[in-house]
């Protein structure tokens, strides 16, 4: 699966790394540069981010799954107790 951001976003993203460039290295980056970075990184590390998310939800997911019966437990047989409270 191929990791795709927004226009914008990657507009935003190839600026941030333009900038990174040129505050941080001695020579800086031309957008197209800067570009090839973002599509790199998309496809060579993205997966890897994207695939540490998804496990990241899925045992936060796991965990409210296991407190469900808790949040909705019913007890059973439950009427002559009641019954028994009215009288």
């Amino acid at each position: 699966m191929t990791i795709q951001i927004a226009k914008e976003s990657r507009k935003e993203a190839i600026a941030s790394i333009e900038r990174y460039c040129r505050e941080n290295f001695p020579e800086p980056v031309s957008g197209l540069e800067a570009d090839g970075l973002l599509s790199f990184f998309l496809e060579e590390i993205g997966p890897l981010v994207y695939n540490k998310a998804v496990a990241d939800v899925q045992e936060r997911l796991q965990a409210r799954v296991m407190e469900v019966d808790i949040e909705v437990h019913e007890e059973a047989f439950q009427y002559w107790p009641k019954q028994g409270r009215r009288r």
